[in-house]
């Protein structure tokens, strides 16, 4: 990430909801709303474009690839706003058409 300038660098406000739900307690958010707000200068959440992207894309990967709900929902905000994908999750992203997706290795 440090490559990407601060004002180029979005989060899908799904992601920031599934590390919330990964903490073991409160210092762990904490530390994850801290990362949130150091890292990213913007969080955008999904629309009804972006809800109709992902139902289309689990109706295409979720028998095939076992692509979830909440995986659907980001990778149609990435392909929506023309972002790339950097997740340590490659595997349920990667047989995607349309969406840039690159290995993230906290």
């Amino acid at each position: 990430m440090a490559g990407i300038p601060f004002k180029q660098r979005t989060t899908i406000a799904l992601c920031v909801m599934e590390l919330i739900q990964g903490c073991l307690n409160k210092r762990e958010m904490k530390n994850i709303k801290e990362f949130t707000r150091l890292n990213f200068s913007k969080i955008v959440c999904p629309d009804e474009k972006i809800f109709e992207r992902a139902a289309s894309l689990l109706e295409r990967h979720a028998l095939s690839d076992g692509l979830r709900t909440v995986d659907a929902l980001i990778a149609a905000s990435a392909i929506s706003h023309k972002a790339t994908l950097a997740t340590a999750n490659y595997a349920h992203f990667k047989s995607i058409e349309g969406l840039r997706v690159e290995r993230f290795r906290p």
